[in-house]
């Protein structure tokens, strides 16, 4: 048997190594640096599950807009809660959660009826803990397993009065670096003080069982929580708001509250009032109410059906945090070939397909850690076979040599002009015209790198010729899309008159281009356009081996946005009134084609709307 090149050997051993590192790192908590990646793969996986029917557990009871109205403000003075805490518990519920803090006093009488409803019924109040920074992050790294519990500053709880009526919990939930709620702790430390979560403390009441804290979990009665290091409880959320039946607090105020929805079970009364500030975003709804959230988790104890991340999961990640990235390097080494990266890809596949089963069914695998364990050492060691191999290294020296080299067509001459050109950022008026085929990335999945290359080197032609025409500058090449600027090197009054010249000669351009291409090819694929004016910050990025001419704000992201706008409504161009405006009358798009607008038309990620003009040739029309 052929012994292993050493450098093959070398590989491996590294391989395993930084996998071995980041699974012990993983073991003993999140890695920061990778935390983002995670909960990005989370929302995925989330919504490729979609969503799903709750247990009949929870109900809440929402303080809404409604209730507000009805009531006159908001917060609702404490009497009227207690109205509503009376109301609901005329109904039998198992338990109530006030999902809301009453750590200052109101005025007596209010006081004084809620102090004395919350006597009257099995209520749970809500307190918060303060925590030197915004996520409660477990770092201690004592063997004892209650010293890695969230630590507060401090505990802010209910007034006294209402403390001594009623049985209270943290009500605090841990989120990533996107904000969304990833696990809900069970247990709070604030110097040697130990209290339990809100959700725990509901589930307790509801239940008449205490819950047992043991060394990796907790046990309600004769169930089971598993919970990750520092006792935290991940979360699985059923949906978007209102997954989780809700019901206006306005009804149990005119006595309308459903019994059907109340009795036995575990009432939540919380704020969704608009504008109340407690909401959170999560990968189905981006304003999910806080007590929802909150409902969730007390969903997951009752009914465990939430997702299971613990010790023997987080083992397992480190399995596959070494074990993958030493098979797709062993295989790569064994096939330099299109059988060897063929055989990589269905391992992949498997991992994947074992990652979305597992979360499917409530194990939460990381995806992050085996992604950051092999994407490193197969691109390192797919380098080093490359740099072996002579001809590949020359083909992929020249190639990189020619990237580098790629400036702000247009712009070069006056650059090697004025080297100064651009090096401090400047404000100035400029048109922006964004070009984009439709379609092209499900195409180069299937007509292979040689027909890929071939078909945006015509494409990058056309554009080039026409820019040129126009009087524009190409700052940049964007795989099958281009970022084109009329401003630069200085602005000029004609300058929305040219870019809006440059959209129609680009989609005459295009649509030649396009009948000139192989049937199969030309009706997969289409093209957008998006033109602006505005005031943009024109610059130079980089450092001091290579920099980039390019041009940023607002300007720019509107051009880029009415491409979508262009492709909502079947249309070749988007072009804002400003350019139009601005071009004038006697421009090319009143002259040719047909010319629809202006229609107000909101943008993804832009508050308010845009006044833009669809641009249609006359046999796109006619079509």
């Amino acid at each position: 048997m052929r012994r292993p090149p050493l450098l093959t050997l070398i590989a491996l051993v590294l391989t395993a190594v930084w996998g071995l590192g980041l699974g012990i790192t993983h073991l003993r908590g999140d890695i920061p640096f990778i935390d983002g990646a995670e909960a990005t793969l989370t929302n995925l996986r989330n919504a490729v599950g979609g969503s799903r029917q709750p247990p009949d557990i929870v109900t809440i009871v929402a303080i809404d807009d409604e209730t507000s109205r009805a009531v006159g403000r908001y917060p609702l003075p404490r009497a009227t809660l207690a109205t509503i805490i009376d109301a609901i518990a005329a109904l039998g519920p198992k338990a109530i959660a006030l999902d809301m803090l009453l750590v200052d006093p109101g005025d007596e009488s209010g006081d004084a009826a809620l102090e004395q409803s919350l006597k009257r019924t099995n209520t749970v109040l809500a307190a918060a803990g303060i925590f030197p920074e915004s996520r409660q992050r477990v770092t201690d790294n004592s063997k004892e397993p209650l010293a890695r519990v969230p630590s507060a500053l401090q505990f802010l709880e209910p007034q006294q009065r209402f403390a001594e009526a009623a049985s209270y919990g943290i009500v605090n939930v841990q989120t990533d670096k996107t904000g969304t709620p990833r696990f809900v702790p069970m247990l709070f430390r604030s110097g040697e003080r130990i209290e339990p979560s809100f959700s725990l403390r509901v589930v307790s009441a509801a239940t008449g069982e205490h819950p047992t804290v043991i060394s990796d979990h907790i046990k309600i009665g004769d169930r089971s929580v598993h919970t990750d290091t520092g006792y935290l409880m991940p979360l699985s959320f059923y949906g978007p708001r209102g997954t989780i039946r809700t019901i206006s607090a306005s009804t149990a105020l005119n006595g309308q509250l459903p019994e059907k929805a109340i009795r036995d079970h575990i009432v939540v009364i919380g704020a969704t009032v608009t504008g109340g500030g407690d909401v959170f975003p999560t990968p189905f709804d981006p304003v999910l109410p806080g007590v929802e959230v909150i409902s969730t988790s007390i969903t997951h104890l009752i009914a465990g059906d939430g997702l299971v991340r613990d010790h023997g999961v987080r083992l397992v990640d480190l399995y596959f945090a070494v074990g993958l990235p030493l098979l797709l390097v062993g295989l790569l080494a064994w096939r330099r070939n299109t059988i060897g990266l063929i055989m990589a890809l269905c391992v992949v596949l498997a991992w994947l397909a074992i990652n979305l089963s597992a979360f499917k069914y409530g194990i939460w695998l990381s995806a992050a850690v085996p992604i950051a364990a092999t994407v490193p050492p197969t691109l390192f060691f797919g380098a080093a076979q490359l740099w072996l191999g002579r001809r590949q290294a020359g083909r992929f020296a020249e190639e990189s040599e020619r990237l580098q080299r790629i400036q702000a067509p247009g712009l070069a001459e006056h650059l090697a002009r004025d080297p100064g050109f651009l090096a401090k950022p400047v404000h100035q008026e400029a048109a922006v015209v964004f070009i984009d085929i439709n379609g092209f990335t499900g195409l180069s999945e299937t007509i292979g790198p040689t027909a890929v290359r071939e078909l945006l080197n015509g494409f990058y032609n056309l554009v080039d010729e026409e820019v040129t025409a126009c009087g524009g500058a190409i700052t940049s090449f964007m795989g099958d899309g281009a970022m084109i600027l009329f401003g630069l090197p200085q602005p000029k009054r004609t300058d929305p008159a040219n870019a809006a010249r440059c959209c129609i000669r680009l989609a005459d351009r295009m649509r030649g281009w396009l009948a000139a291409l192989p049937e199969a090819t030309a009706s997969r694929i289409g093209f957008k356009i998006g033109a602006h004016f505005g005031t943009i910050v024109a610059s130079r990025l980089g450092g001091e081996g290579r920099q980039q001419i390019t041009a940023t704000g607002d300007t720019v992201n509107v051009a880029s946005r009415l491409m979508e706008v262009a492709a909502r409504n079947q249309a070749e161009i988007a072009i804002s009134n400003d350019l139009l405006h601005s071009a004038g009358r006697d421009s090319l798009p009143y002259i040719e084609g047909k010319l629809e607008g202006p229609v107000e038309t909101s943008l993804r990620g832009r508050a308010g709307s845009l006044a833009v003009w669809l641009w249609r040739s006359q046999a796109g029309s006619q079509a």
